[in-house]
């Protein structure tokens, strides 16, 4: 079969778990046997029009998307020029014009969309109107919300900014059309679109992110020794950095936090680890730095301020045997369970922080011995798996279409 993908992101273009889950996905269908090409964006620099690069086993067609700046650049401006920058996104036909020139080319049997904020939001009609059979991947809030973030405390907008966003999702909802299939990869974000009328006339699917399939690392009880804590993922305030790092430090045990990962806050992050000596930064760091920090973690810590869909970092977490201490907000419970695979607590509350790495004190030797039973938890959410139910979506589409 062949499968076009398209995402706004894709390597060496990276921001977060959703461009990890494309890549992986993409890797596993090739290897399944499948026909893929990607479409995606990059810099200026990169491609002004359209290129197609090519390497032994995919074709990825990359373009600058003609707007003020590239996507990974949106920190470097102000809420004006952003704001202009989301307008000319939704309306600009220049990807869809690139999609709808690809799609001629390639010719192929069905199109899975990804994130598309930054590449062109009118890109679902252009396939649409094509007729190629469209499946969509929602991966966050950015249909719903412009910056794809919603926080803790935030659910009820103010009564001055609710009509802009009623307006932003009407026009998002209208440009995304009705794919013939669209998939959530967590309850909670299927409830939330479908709350705001997204998706009326598409087939809906459940289907949680896949769990990478090369994780595992074996983890050692270390009798008194200091309990060590790890933080994967963006150094941003929504992540929760920095709560987490507030919070350690008002433990009352022998415990080590370990954090890496590149963002805004990388500064603070450095400053915070050279006054704090059982804070260590590493940085970004690969795959395989990655199973060594999860050997040596008796938990990963998940602290996010807002509402997260399904963080791929807990599918590596409890892929490799590691338990997960997690707010617990938007789809996170419906990954990690209390005393199985991990803790819950509540969002941006120290206390009940406090208390969940306590839980971890107390169930460390249990954890350790359980860990294959951790790895179970995510073992319905395999990547061979899931490319293969995707594969078994698209037949299914394709023959209904």
């Amino acid at each position: 079969m062949k499968i076009g993908i398209v995402s706004n992101l894709y390597p060496p273009y990276v921001r977060g778990g959703a461009e990890y889950v494309v890549v992986r996905t993409v890797e596993k269908l090739i290897e399944q046997g499948e026909d893929i090409f990607v479409i995606t964006s990059c810099p200026k620099e990169r491609a002004l029009g359209l290129e197609c690069f090519r390497n032994a086993s995919e074709r990825i067609y990359y373009f600058f998307p003609k707007n003020l700046y590239y996507l990974l650049d949106d920190y470097k401006h102000y809420v004006p020029v952003r704001l202009l920058w989301h307008i000319i996104d939704g309306f600009s036909r220049y990807g869809a014009k690139n999609t709808t020139e690809v799609l001629k080319k390639e010719n192929p049997d069905v199109v899975f969309t990804h994130n598309l904020k930054g590449i062109g939001l009118r890109i679902p009609l252009a396939i649409q109107k094509f007729g190629t059979p469209h499946i969509h991947v929602v991966h966050d809030l950015q249909l719903i919300y412009p910056s794809g973030l919603l926080f803790i405390g935030q659910e009820k907008k103010s009564i001055l900014v609710r009509p802009i966003y009623s307006a932003y999702q009407k026009v998002c909802s209208y440009l995304m059309g009705q794919p013939d299939l669209v998939i959530f990869p967590s309850e909670y974000l299927r409830k939330t679109y479908l709350e705001k009328g997204f998706f009326k006339h598409s087939r809906i699917r459940v289907m949680q992110n896949p769990a990478p399939d090369n994780i595992r690392s074996a983890r050692i009880y270390r009798e008194n020794k200091a309990l060590n804590l790890l933080f994967i993922g963006q150094l941003e305030y929504h992540k929760g950095i920095q709560f987490l790092i507030e919070a350690f430090k008002k433990l009352d045990i022998k415990a080590n936090l370990i954090i890496a990962g590149e963002g805004t806050l990388r500064n603070y992050v450095e400053l915070e680890a050279e006054k704090n000596k059982n804070i260590t930064y590493l940085g970004y760091i690969a795959v395989e730095q990655m199973m060594e920090c999860f050997g040596a973690a008796d938990a990963l810590v998940v602290p996010s301020l807002c509402y997260e869909n399904s963080p791929t970092v807990i599918y590596e977490a409890l892929a490799a045997g590691v338990p997960v201490v997690a707010s617990e907000i938007g789809g996170v419970g419906e990954l990690v369970e209390n005393g199985r695979n991990g803790f819950l607590f509540k969002p941006e509350d120290e206390t009940d922080f406090l208390r969940a790495v306590h839980d971890v004190v107390t169930s460390r030797q249990k954890f350790i011995e359980t860990q294959d039973d951790i790895r179970k938890t995510v073992e319905p959410f395999a990547l061979d798996k899931y490319a293969k139910d995707l594969v078994k979506h698209a037949e299914d589409v394709i023959a209904q279409k």
